[in-house]
């Protein structure tokens, strides 16, 4: 199996599956049409699966287009999004799983970006059930990648690389507990988010969280390769807990830095300063 990583409107990911033995495909967060309709093209593959993390426009805006190319393909979402994302024919709950070729997702509800927002976690092929329930450290650019060698994360906007998701339909408290989800994936899983925003979110990191020298060091690796016009997705989450803010709610630095000793008030704070940043 394998992922293709496909740029779409101003900075959006969209996500290729792809199964050479079948020729079939999956296609996570579509936003637009043409670039997966190139992709499915160009490897002569078929359309079978849309995995939408949540009803926002820069997510399920190719949907119908896709749908009228293969109407054959299953559309997946949260089940509280249903009558919001177009096609919608399954109605997920975290704990669900969802098969794909030889690869099985697990569902993760992953509130607080927006009420609905699930995640989709494909295990390394071989890990256990107990690893289900719960590379390198700047990727670049190639595609495709191989799905099943690491944990991959589809994650939508609940995390981003350096950042997390803006908060509109749920709470600072909601959010938290979503992140903690991913806070317990192994450490080598690789976290497919769904725009290119690094940059910006370690600017903001650097001044909450600047004494830190693995962000430091990640923020002049990210300086060039974006100025390379590379992209910085995948991430890892080993490296995103070394210097994503929003996963490191509670540690001492952090803390002092919003002056709180609560996790969901440090947080709260964090995710506020972020949005007039």
């Amino acid at each position: 199996m394998q992922i293709y990583r496909l740029p779409a409107l101003r900075d959006n990911y969209i996500f290729l599956l792809y199964d050479p033995q079948s020729r079939r495909a999956a296609v996570v967060d579509p936003a637009e049409p043409q670039p997966v309709l190139a992709q499915l093209q160009a490897l002569g593959a078929t359309l079978t699966a849309i995995f939408n993390t949540h009803h926002h426009g820069d997510h399920v805006g190719a949907n119908a287009d896709l749908l009228a190319e293969f109407p054959g393909a299953v559309v997946y979402g949260g089940a509280g999004d249903r009558g919001r994302i177009p096609g919608q024919q399954q109605y997920l709950e975290g704990g669900d799983r969802v098969a794909f070729g030889e690869h099985t997702a697990q569902i993760l509800f992953v509130p607080g970006h927006t009420r609905a927002h699930i995640a989709y976690y494909f295990p390394p092929l071989g890990a256990s059930a107990a690893t289900l329930d719960l590379g390198d450290r700047l990727p670049s650019s190639q595609n495709p990648r191989p799905l099943g060698t690491v944990g991959d994360l589809f994650c939508g906007d609940t995390l981003f690389a350096g950042g997390c998701g803006r908060l509109f339909e749920g709470t600072p408290a909601q959010m938290l507990q979503s992140l903690a989800q991913f806070r317990h994936l192994p450490p080598q899983t690789r976290i497919w988010c769904a725009h290119e925003y690094t940059l910006s979110n370690l600017r903001f990191a650097l001044q909450v969280d600047g004494q830190n020298r693995d962000l430091q060091q990640r923020w002049h690796q990210v300086q060039q390769a974006r100025a390379q016009g590379l992209a910085t997705v995948p991430s890892v989450l080993a490296l995103e807990q070394e210097t994503n803010p929003f996963l490191r709610w509670d540690q001492p630095a952090l803390h002092a830095a919003m002056a709180s000793g609560d996790p969901v008030e440090t947080f709260t704070r964090l995710r506020q300063q972020k949005d007039v940043f």
